[in-house]
């Protein structure tokens, strides 16, 4: 079995479609304001008066220059998405890491920051482009492009079938609480799988095989499926959508590293 290409070439190939109008460059950017997402993330709004907007979907490189000339850049999925000069992310902290610490920890309004993009063609998605059913899958942080994914849709009024499957360790550990409900509301069947603690009530366990077949559009249902996370999270998500018959061109996958 052949998962699809989510590769360099793939997205190449993507972000050239006449369909991506915007193109990417170097952006000065202005911290608007932060806020704590979770215990170990934080919102980021950037003021970017340059910012041609982006897809749901897309992502951006941010670069942080030291006093002495040394750089270090790193890509961030875009938590917003339209023709806005704004644009908003959510870090996680990596223990270690050169930039995400800084982000976390140190960052304030009115500091100055470097952004490139926007970036990515494969992983967006665009309201009235077709009304299949999309169905999002997201571990930990990587729901952050598919809450804009899931934003855009709701802003829209986009007809088409969606539902989102969330992993999570504990209630706490959820980001964007007030859009992943504001859509919910609007129509998005969602299921939140907590592996350590849920709330009162509620089961505790990792996503398995079966759970996932419970709560993800079925096979045959010619569902574009999106799903990002870390890459073990990523990796066995694909393995169980073929293993229960799910057509895999039909999945884009975006995985994240921890090199902070």
């Amino acid at each position: 079995m052949t998962l699809p290409d989510t590769g360099l070439e793939a997205r190449i190939a993507a972000s050239s479609s006449p369909a991506v109008r915007r193109r990417p460059a170097w952006h000065a950017a202005t911290v608007a304001s932060v806020a704590r997402e979770t215990p170990n993330a934080r919102r980021i709004v950037l003021d970017v008066p340059t910012w041609p907007g982006n897809d749901a979907g897309q992502h951006l490189d941010l670069r942080l220059t030291a006093e002495d000339g040394y750089q270090a850049s790193r890509s961030y999925s875009i938590a917003s998405s339209g023709d806005a000069t704004r644009a908003v992310l959510a870090v996680d902290r990596v223990d270690g890491g050169e930039v995400s610490p800084f982000l976390v920890d140190a960052v304030e309004v009115g500091d100055a920051l470097e952004v490139h993009g926007p970036l990515g063609g494969w992983f967006v998605w665009r309201p009235g482009t077709e009304d299949r059913p999309v169905q999002l899958i997201a571990g930990g942080s990587g729901i952050v492009p598919l809450a804009a994914i899931a934003t855009a849709h709701v802003d829209a009024g986009d007809a088409a079938p969606f539902r989102l499957l969330y992993a999570v360790r504990t209630p706490e550990d959820v980001f964007f609480r007030d859009e992943l409900a504001r859509a919910a509301a609007a129509g998005v069947a969602t299921t939140v799988v907590h592996s350590r603690r849920a709330p009162a009530g509620e089961p505790v366990g990792r996503l398995t095989r079966e759970s996932l077949a419970a709560a993800v559009f079925p096979p045959g249902s010619g569902a574009l499926v999106y799903v990002c996370g870390s890459t073990p999270f990523v990796e066995q998500v694909l393995r169980w959508l073929g293993e229960l018959g799910h057509d895999t061109t039909d999945v884009r996958a975006e995985r994240f590293g921890g090199n902070g």
